[in-house]
This record gives structure tokens, C-alpha cells and sequence, in this order.
């Protein structure tokens, strides 16, 4: 068989070229750190680790949710410790406003530091988080949720639902609360209260709500005690009952609880005894009430009573709205917990997913550099040869 000159310098550039290939490519292979650089390298790999990059991009997608969420939570409950700190500053002046020794003017002044609490709750009410929107303004964000009216009161126009975000693949968070969860409403508090009426004229004063029985099967009912006379006698009616007749003091027995009385009432008076959530829970009014009643003298036992027994019911509200705010509270720091745990879930999965792509793509570099070694000696090799034989020749023997 006759083998031409160029049939041998075509073999040996086609075997250079493979070699020089395949070095080049284990070149590549090192500076990379990939074992599968193109998809040529490895298609069902290189399939496979798209299909998990991309879930490691959902990944940290949810994280980066996590953290805006976290960073609201975090501001709402700083928020809320504030509030706490605000009421319970109220419930301490509106303790040293029931006196009986302090002057009038004495409860001005507390009326007016009232003012400034109740300025400042209608600004922390209002609050913004980093993006500008309104903490407890739910989905508005265009005007400030707390506004006055045009007779000086506060009302809430926010609106009442919350935004959630999605924090991993099954879960939605809420982020924050409305403002009217936060500040008009009670979460189902067992705290009972009473209520005089503002149009009561006699000298009537409650104190303590005692439970006796909470086991009673009509505990937690509604009670509306009407006084009235009969034949010189004081009575009361509880819920349009039966009448029983009023002495001074005395223990009203209602189902499973007591209420503690004294003072002398009229016919017509009433009192209204419930749990907090049934009563007044809008903490602006609860501000509006206690500063109208200190703000205004009193001279009479009537005014007197009056004033005593909506400054016990403001202090029952202030009890009320403060559990709430606790409750609250608890409920952001349990949201907080969660992030915390699905962050260190989401950062387990983040791992093995890196360790999939690892097993997947990167480079062993021992096998690696044993393969480099071989393909200098390969090349090498390669060119030693062509140069041997290019000097043959039969020209060179003529």
C-alpha cells in the first residue's frame, strides 16, 4: 500500500489538532473550576444543574422576601413597645387623677400631659416603614389612616385588611396588622368592665368586678343594671328582671360575678357591665373621654361620681387596650420566630443545592491535574512525531 507525504502530514496535524483540543479543554476545565463547561461537556449534568439553579434562585428570592417582611415586623413591634409604654403612662396619671385629693386644676394638668400621650399615640398610629408605607394604613398607602375630624376626634380610614408576602413555596406571611386590629378593637378579652351612663344624675360609683364562678353556664353575659324607685326604696334591675332593692354599698350578684357598688343613684341611672371586648375598645376615645372628664370641674356628688366612674372605666380600657397591644406583640414576635426558622431551612436547602452542583459541575482537581499532566505529554508526543517525520523523505536519498 503506497502512503503519500501528505496522507502522513495530514495524520500527524489531525493528531496534533485532538491533542491540543482535548489540552485546551482541561485548560479550560482548571481555570474554571467546572468539569462541565459547555453543555456539550456533559448535557444530561448540565441539564440537571439548570434545572437546580433555578431552584436556588426561587430560593434566595423567598429569603430576600423574608428580610423586607422581617425588617416590617421588626419596626411594628418597636412601634408597639412604644404604645405599651404610652398606655401604660395614661393608666399611672389616670390612677393618681382618681384622688380625691387632688384640685381641679390638679387634673388639668394631667389632662394636658394626657393631650401630649394622645398626640403621640395618633403619630405612632400613623407610623411609615423604609418603602413609605403606613404600618397599620393596610392596603392604603395615598393618606395617613388616623386622621381628625372636623370635631377634633381621631377615626381610623385606613383600610382593614393586611399585605402578605410569600416567604416559601407553601407560605404567605401577613406583614403587620390594620390599625383598626391594633388600636379599635380587643382580641376576645375576658377582662370584664363597666360602664356608667353619661346622662346618670345620682352619686352612684362602681368599683371591682369579682369573679366568683367562671364555671357559671351564663358567664360572660351581658348585664345592664337600670335603677329606679318604688315607694321611697331604691331598686335596680339586672336586664329587665326582676326588681331588687339597692342598698348603700353593696355587691350586685350577676351570673358567676359581683360587681361592688356605692354612692346613692336616681331612677334612671344605669350601668352596663360586660366583657372589654363588648365595651368601648377605641383607645382615641378612650383618650377624648378621660381628658373631657378631667378637663371639666366638678362641684357636685353627681359631677363628682360622674367623673370617678369614667375615670375607672377609661383605666378598664386602658387594661383592655393594653392586653391587645400585648397579644399583638406576641403575635409579630411569633411571626419572627417562623422567619427564623424557615430561614434556616431555606439555608439548609441553599447548601444542597450547592453540594448538587458541586457533584454535578465542579472540577475534581487531582483527577484533573493528572489529565493536564497527560495531555502536555500527549501533545508533546504529538509534535515530536511530526517533526520526526517530516524529515522523511526519499528526496533525501537521490
Amino acid at each position: 500500500m503506497r502512503i503519500s507525504t501528505p496522507t502522513m502530514y495530514n495524520l500527524n496535524v489531525s493528531s496534533m489538532n485532538r491533542q491540543q483540543a482535548e489540552f485546551s479543554q482541561i485548560s479550560q476545565q482548571i481555570a474554571s473550576g467546572k468539569r462541565v463547561v459547555n453543555i456539550a461537556d456533559d448535557p444530561q449534568a448540565m441539564t440537571q444543574a439548570v434545572n437546580i439553579r433555578q431552584s436556588k434562585a426561587v430560593t434566595e428570592q423567598y429569603a430576600e422576601a423574608r428580610v423586607g417582611v422581617r425588617n416590617s415586623l421588626a419596626q411594628e413591634e418597636n412601634v408597639l413597645n412604644t404604645v405599651s409604654d404610652v398606655y401604660a403612662r395614661a393608666k399611672t396619671l389616670l390612677v393618681q387623677a382618681s384622688s380625691d385629693t387632688l384640685a381641679d386644676p390638679d387634673r388639668a394638668a394631667v389632662a394636658s400631659e394626657l393631650k401630649g400621650l394622645y398626640e403621640s399615640l395618633q403619630g405612632l398610629a400613623n407610623t411609615r416603614d423604609g418603602n413609605g408605607r403606613y404600618l397599620f394604613g393596610g392596603y392604603q398607602d395615598d393618606t395617613a389612616p388616623f386622621i381628625k375630624n372636623g370635631a377634633g376626634t381621631v377615626d381610623y380610614v385606613g383600610n382593614t385588611n393586611v399585605r402578605e408576602q410569600q416567604i416559601d413555596g407553601d407560605r404567605r406571611m401577613a406583614i403587620g396588622h390594620s390599625g383598626q386590629d391594633v388600636f379599635l378593637n380587643v382580641h376576645n378579652s375576658a377582662n370584664y368592665g363597666v360602664q356608667a351612663d353619661a346622662a346618670n344624675q345620682g352619686a352612684l360609683r362602681f368599683d371591682n368586678v369579682n369573679i366568683i364562678d367562671p364555671n357559671d353556664p351564663n358567664f360572660g353575659q351581658q348585664y345592664d343594671i337600670t335603677f329606679e324607685e318604688n315607694a321611697g326604696q331604691l331598686q335596680y334591675r339586672v336586664n329587665g328582671g326582676a326588681a331588687i332593692d339597692y342598698n348603700d354599698p353593696m355587691k350586685i350578684p350577676l351570673d358567676g360575678i359581683e360587681l361592688e357598688v356605692n354612692g346613692v343613684p336616681v331612677a334612671g341611672d344605669q350601668l352596663t357591665v360586660a366583657r372589654g371586648a363588648d365595651l368601648n375598645t377605641n383607645i382615641f376615645r378612650t383618650f377624648e373621654q378621660a381628658i373631657a372628664v378631667l378637663d371639666q370641674p366638678a362641684a357636685t356628688d353627681n359631677q363628682k361620681a360622674n367623673r370617678a366612674n369614667q375615670i375607672r372605666s377609661a383605666m378598664q380600657q386602658f387594661d383592655n387596650s393594653l392586653d391587645n397591644v400585648l397579644t399583638t406583640r406576641a403575635e409579630v414576635g411569633a411571626r419572627l420566630n417562623e422567619l427564623d426558622g424557615l430561614d434556616t431551612i431555606g439555608g439548609n436547602r441553599e447548601l444542597a443545592y450547592e453540594q448538587a452542583l458541586s457533584d454535578l459541575v465542579d472540577l475534581n482537581y487531582v483527577e484533573a491535574s493528572a489529565e493536564y499532566s497527560l495531555r502536555i505529554v500527549g501533545l508533546q508526543a504529538a509534535q515530536k512525531t511530526f517533526v520526526s517525520m517530516k524529515e522523511m523523505s526519499l528526496f533525501k536519498f537521490l
